[in-house]
C-alpha cells in the first residue's frame, strides 16, 4: 500500500494558528507552541503509519485522535490524510461543528 500524503485544510491550519497565537500571548513566549508543534508532527507521523488508529466518528471515513487537551480530526481517502480540524478539547464542541459548516 502506498503511503498517504497529509494535507491540512485551511480550517485546520487556521485553528492551529489561533491556538498557537493564544498560547504565545498567554505565556509571553513561543516555547509551549513549539513543543506542541513537535507533538503534532509526531502524531501526524503516527497517522501516516497507522491511519486507522484514530477513533471513528459518526461521519464516514472521518476519525479523531487525541493529543492530551487537543484533537486532530482527519478524513481518510485512498491517497490522503486530510486534516480537517485541530481542536482544543476544552472549548465548546458546538464551535468545532460550526467550523465544518
Amino acid at each position: 500500500m502506498a503511503v498517504r500524503k497529509v494535507v491540512w485544510t485551511d480550517t485546520a491550519r487556521r485553528q492551529r494558528r489561533e491556538i498557537f497565537t493564544y498560547w504565545n500571548k498567554r505565556n509571553g513566549s513561543s516555547v509551549y507552541s513549539k513543543k506542541l508543534l513537535r507533538f503534532i508532527s509526531f502524531r501526524v507521523t503516527q497517522l501516516i503509519e497507522f491511519p486507522y488508529s484514530g477513533k471513528e466518528t459518526e461521519f464516514s471515513n472521518m476519525r479523531i485522535t487525541s493529543l492530551g487537551h487537543f484533537s486532530i480530526v482527519y478524513l481518510l481517502t485512498e491517497h490522503h490524510i486530510n486534516i480537517m480540524g485541530f481542536w482544543d478539547t476544552r472549548q465548546n464542541p458546538d464551535k468545532l461543528l460550526d467550523s465544518f459548516k
